[in-house]
């Protein structure tokens, strides 16, 4: 096990250790594994295609509302109400889902 001194407190530190046991400097960051970075960046395209849907559904469901009828309007404001719960309770669960998965492949120290 070589031997590296610390940058701070020069201090002889083992080169595996994350932080100097002597003065407290971080030697070296904790990285995620390959997998836990696939599930991080799956987590923040989730979310953003989320979004994306959300934003696109709402503005096409708002779409020639003024030529609709009375009728025409209740319906579309009903579609579009459960439209918007659909979309969001997909996200919520989603978001939740992959969210635990990023908590449990964060980098340990």
């Amino acid at each position: 096990m070589p031997i590296i001194q610390c940058p701070e407190c020069s201090a002889e530190v083992s080169d595996t250790a994350m932080v100097c046991p002597h003065c407290g400097f971080q030697l070296r960051k904790p990285k995620r594994s390959f997998m836990g970075k696939l599930i991080k960046w799956s987590f923040i395209g989730f979310n953003i295609l989320m979004a994306i849907w959300f934003v696109s559904g709402m503005s096409a469901a708002t779409k020639d509302v003024e030529t609709m009828s009375g009728a025409e309007k209740a319906g579309a404001v009903i579609g579009t109400g459960l439209g918007a719960m659909f979309i969001l309770g997909i996200w919520l669960t989603g978001a939740v889902i992959l969210g635990l998965f990023v908590l449990f492949t964060r980098p340990k120290a």
